[in-house]
């Protein structure tokens, strides 16, 4: 087993070190860090902006610097929840419960240089766990046929909703939302055109990249406008490379270092399951640090634990999610269905055949993975002084350029005039649903997974003649349909014990 690692990981690093790709992954590692310092922007709108800059690269150094700017905004996140109070994304909501404390305190230095150590132990750690796993579930997903598919892809739809957290409705709406978009276009097995009002330009489908760039790009510059984002002048914590009190003490060091640990693999857990992904994980690693924590009154007043257990989780469930993507072709997150909409972009199907038929491409990205590591613990640490200077940069100069580059980046996308209104409809979709409490995220990955599902459902009925049997023929198959039907089943099982309870206390 540990031989079969370090022959894949050495097959993986000798595709990823090479110039061209070395430089895009800098690149990528850069960009993702500058995109999570601005307040509203996570992964998922960086990857979406910046796809179209793609373009005329290979695949593999297209997704390695696509890859850069998702693991990248982890890094960045952390800062200004660490300076201001004010998380990048919400992955890094957790972070400042005790991150801005610290600051507070003086210790702005020690807690970014932790934060960087702690994101560069989990995602190490993830990269790690993805060269075991990998592997072995690409190999059980290979015989895997129509049905089966179809019922992950439900698992991880159902799993959606989790990511609006109790709002259960608006989650389901969010991604009917991106099941009506992915009908668009043409029937897959009778060749009828749905929903194209007789134009030329929708019988091809509605591409997931305006619709994506206007969700996450203009939807969150608009919503930051109306906040008032753009007005407010924060104090900033001074962070200074040189000073005395920029680096951690041994205690902080001692007291984290099973914490390090910890975190990694709870946030690797959560970042496997569809819909959980780095938010979660975060949120998991500091609950569950605190819970077995000898002083949890400690926590939220300037611990450094609390502020290691989410980042290491954050970073490792960056990794984790990776695992289904590549595995099994299913997004466990906003961001990871955004890179599955770039890898079919580049003619990539993840799923086992990924794998298989192209081994040089899946071990040079996971390779790159941890060279990204690597890069960004030095950049977090070398660069924060001038990471903490972006942040001074007026919002009134920053909305003009990105909305510029969202624009130039869908209209070239394939010279459209009709996909631009896409993005700036999208993008105002993507203000009133942040607004009102929905999520854009669930749009984008019903909007992937749904012409998938359909796919895959219609495929397994022309082989079973109609029958819905075939969903529980085959063992796998059967386990796949029992789990999906307690996911649907848990919640109503959980509200009726609730209830019973309730009311025998009230007798």
């Amino acid at each position: 087993m540990i031989e079969e690692l370090i022959t894949n990981l050495g097959f993986g690093l000798s595709v990823a070190i090479t110039p061209t790709n070395l430089f895009f992954l800098f690149v990528g590692a850069f960009v993702g860090m500058v995109v999570g310092l601005f307040p509203g922007f996570g992964p998922a709108a960086g990857i979406a902006v910046l796809v179209p800059m793609t373009f005329g690269l290979d695949p593999t150094t297209a997704i390695i610097m696509l890859a850069g700017i998702y693991y990248g905004s982890m890094y960045g996140g952390t800062i200004t929840s660490i300076l201001i109070n004010t998380p990048g994304e919400s992955a890094t909501v957790a972070s400042t419960l005790d991150g801005y404390p610290l600051a507070q305190q003086g210790r702005a230095g020690p807690a970014l240089v932790m934060q960087s150590i702690a994101s560069f132990i989990g995602g190490t750690i993830g990269v790690i766990l993805i060269c075991s796993l990998a592997p072995t579930l690409a190999s059980f997903a290979a015989s895997f046929g129509p049905s089966e598919y179809f019922l992950i892809i439900l698992f991880g739809l159902l799993l959606l909703t989790t990511m609006m957290g109790d709002n259960k409705f608006n989650g389901v709406v969010s991604a009917l939302i991106g099941f009506v978009i992915s009908m668009v276009g043409v029937d897959v097995m009778s060749g009828a055109q749905r929903f194209t009002f007789g134009s030329p330009e929708l019988i091809g489908g509605i591409y997931f990249v305006p619709i994506a760039i206007g969700l996450f790009g203009i939807g969150e510059l608009l919503h930051c406008i109306y906040k008032g984002q753009h007005k407010k002048k924060v104090e900033r914590a001074r962070v200074t490379f040189r000073s005395k009190d920029f680096w951690p003490s041994r205690k902080d060091y001692s007291e984290s270092k099973f914490t390090f640990l910890r975190g990694s693999i709870i946030g690797f857990v959560a970042g496997i399951l569809p819909g959980s992904g780095a938010t979660i994980g975060s949120i998991l690693g500091y609950s569950i640090e605190k819970k077995i924590a000898k002083d949890p009154e400690k926590f939220g007043k300037g611990e450094m634990r609390g502020l290691v257990a989410p980042e290491a989780a954050n970073n490792a469930a960056s990794s984790g999610a990776m695992v289904p993507l590549l595995s099994l072709g299913i997004p466990g997150s906003g961001a990871t269905a955004v890179l599955l909409g770039a890898f079919m972009m580049w003619g990539l199907q993840p799923g086992p055949m990924l794998i298989e038929n192209d081994p040089g491409f899946v071990w040079g990205l996971i390779a790159s993975m941890y060279l990204g590591n690597m890069v960004l613990i030095f950049l977090s640490i070398a660069a924060i002084p001038l990471f903490v200077r972006f942040l001074d940069i007026p919002y009134v100069y920053v909305i003009p350029v990105v909305v510029l580059l969202c624009v130039i980046g869908t209209y070239t996308l394939h010279f459209s005039m009709v996909e631009t209104w896409m993005l700036l409809v999208a993008g105002l979709l993507g203000f009133f649903m942040k607004l009102y409490g929905y999520s854009p995220a669930a749009t984008v990955l019903a909007l992937v997974l749904g012409s998938m599902a359909e796919e895959n459902l219609l495929q397994s009925l022309i082989i079973s003649d109609g029958s819905l049997s075939i969903f529980v023929d085959r063992p796998i198959s059967f386990v796949l349909s029992m789990i999906v039907l307690m996911v649907i089943a848990m919640p109503m099982i959980f509200r009726l014990l609730r209830n019973n309870i309730y009311v025998r206390k009230m007798s």
